[in-house]
Order: structure tokens, then sequence, then C-alpha cells
């Protein structure tokens, strides 16, 4: 009896996986209750990886090439399965084929912002975004740590899992980098390569290895990036606070129209209301710019002139005229007017007498 039911079985002959898509990672060869036939045929082709697992435990790995399947080739499966007695040669074990090509434009990004430290800034909060590529290199450490026993695994099932590998490791891979937010940008090679050093240990302990990647964009958060804009924008026209009010004026000025041009009624629309609220908001700008100016040079008047006063009751004749060539040079820069300078050369000259 137990020989007919030996016979009735059905034997496979051919093992081989024809991957039918992309994005597939590991798949099982479907055994239906059948055995692998002594002397059968295995083929892995490039870019695959066979490995048969007998009674849950990893027996043998498979590389490229075509194996005849023999106590030769499969020799643990020879140990656990005892070929050596009757009517032992046919076996059954599952056997799961891996991709080991590339999967690549896989996506990274932060859903939220990444607090780091920085050089210039203290703290600040990034956005990142880019791509990354990888391969399975470790089928066995793949299997026992990821695929286990399912059909089919993809690259999709694995997707949240890496992006998260990913995104922990950017404070770090930022900070071991040393590069400042101002030249992460300019710097965007150097920083994922940072990035991959320090999750490529990770992909590993799931039988990974990563091979490349890349960053598109490294940005603020939009409330972040005015106050950056703001000071680049100081930077731009530098310690003159006269140009800093008459750049923060001219930034104004579209707001101004805008406005202007809303108020006008039905008969300040279209080109002609544009056009009406722009010289509106342009004169205000130059008003409001003037005002400041002014503003900003009688206060460098009163505080020079409130500098040189105590220096006035108790001065040396050398002192006294040293006094009077810098009062005439901040006449020339035209913080003093005509009227105080000579006010004050006045004053000087008496105590020569």
């Amino acid at each position: 009896m137990a020989l007919m039911d030996f016979i009735k079985k059905q034997f496979i002959d051919v093992i081989e996986w024809l991957e039918p898509r992309d994005g597939i990672l590991a798949w099982r060869f479907p055994m239906a209750g059948n055995e692998i036939q002594t002397g059968a045929q295995l083929t892995v082709r490039e870019s695959q990886m066979a490995l048969f697992v007998d009674e849950g435990r990893v027996a043998d790995l498979f590389g490229p090439g075509r194996v005849k399947l023999t106590t030769q080739t499969l020799p643990i499966l020879t140990y656990l399965k005892n070929w050596d007695k009757l009517f032992q040669s046919p076996f059954k074990s599952d056997v799961y084929f891996f991709s080991t090509r590339q999967q690549v434009d896989q996506k990274w990004g932060t859903t939220q912002p990444v607090t780091i430290r920085d050089k210039d800034f203290g703290a600040v909060r990034l956005r990142a975004f880019g791509n990354y590529s990888y391969r399975i290199a470790d089928p066995k450490r793949f299997h026992t740590e990821i695929s286990g026993t399912r059909d089919t695994y993809t690259a999709a099932d694995l997707e949240g899992q890496l992006r998260a590998l990913m995104l922990q490791h950017i404070s770090d891979a930022v900070a071991e980098s040393g590069i400042p937010f101002l030249d992460l940008a300019a710097n965007q090679v150097e920083f994922a390569e940072r990035l991959k050093a320090a999750t490529a240990p990770d992909f590993e302990k799931i039988g990974l290895q990563l091979d490349l990647v890349t960053v598109q964009n490294v940005s603020l958060p939009e409330e972040l990036q005015k106050i950056l804009d703001q000071r680049i924008g100081m930077g731009m026209v530098g310690q003159d606070m006269g140009r800093f009010m008459q750049y923060q004026t001219a930034q104004s000025i579209p707001k101004f129209a805008e406005g202007a041009a809303g108020g006008g009624g039905g008969g300040g629309g279209g080109v002609v209301g544009d056009a009406i609220g722009l010289g509106a908001g342009v004169a205000m700008g130059q008003a409001m710019a003037a005002q400041l100016s002014q503003g900003l040079q009688q206060a460098n008047a009163a505080q020079a002139a409130q500098a040189a006063a105590p220096l006035v009751a108790a001065l040396r004749p050398d002192e006294i005229m040293a006094t009077i060539e810098k009062l005439g040079e901040l006449k020339a820069k035209g913080l003093l007017t005509d009227d105080e300078f000579s006010a004050k050369k006045a004053e000087l000259l008496k105590k020569l007498v």
C-alpha cells in the first residue's frame, strides 16, 4: 500500500522562476503536495538566488546557474532526509526564490519637519526628500527576518519600514557631516553619502544592501523660510539701515498697490485701477523711505552733538582743535547740519581765548 501511495505521487523535475513583474522580492515555488524528484533541474537566473527550507530549517542556498539536484548537490538535505534509505529519493521542501536586482527609484521624505542642531541658527526644523535603491544581499537573513513563509513578498510591503529607517538617521547624517543648513543645498551629494553611511547598517540587519541614496531637496517650513528670506535681505543691504528700510518699503509696495486697486470702486478696476494702485503704493513707499531716512539722520546728529557736549567743558587747546576736526568729519558725512557745526565750532573756539 505504501509503495502504491508513493507511485501515485507527482514529482517535480523542473524548478525555476520567471519574474512576472517588477517589485517582487521573494516568491515561494508552488508545491501543492508534490515532491521534488531526485535529479530534477534547478535553474537560477542572474539576479536571483534560491533557498531550500526543510521542515522550517534553512537547508541550502543556490546562486545563478543550472543545478541537477542529487545527494552531491544537496548535502544538507541528504543529512536531514537520509537518502540512503529506500524510497527516500524524492523529497519535499519549500523552495524560495529571491530577486537580487536593484530596487530603484524608492522614495523617501519627511512627513513632518525634523529638528536638527545648526551652527548658524542653533536649531532648525528642515524638510528633505530624495530617492534610494537597494537589493537583497543575504537571502537567508531576509527570509528569517522579513519575508518568512509568505507566497510572495514585494517591495511595496517593505516600503514603509525602509522609509522609516531613512528618516530616523537624517539628524545623525547632518550632525556627522558638520554642514550648516545654509550650505546643505550646495552639498547635497555629501549629505546623501552621510545619510547612506548612517542608514546602511540597519539595512544589513534585515539582509539588504543599500546601494544608493540621493537628496533632491532640503528646505525649511514656510514660516521659517520667511524669516530666512528676511535675514538674506538684510545681508544683501548690509548695515545701512536707510537702504534696509528702502528694501522693506519695496517689499511692501505690492501690498499697498493691491489695497489701493481694491478700494478704487467700479471705475478703478482693470489696468487703470492697477496703475493707480501701483502709483499710490510707490508714492507712499517713497514718502515712508524719505521720512525714515530724515529721522535717522536727525537721530544720528543729536547723538553726535550729545557725545561732543561734555567734552567742551574741560579740553586742552590741542584737544579742542581735534574735536573741531571730528565735528567737521561728521558735517561732511551729513550727520551735522551747517548751523549745528558752526554753533559747536564757535563754542569750542571760545575756550581758546
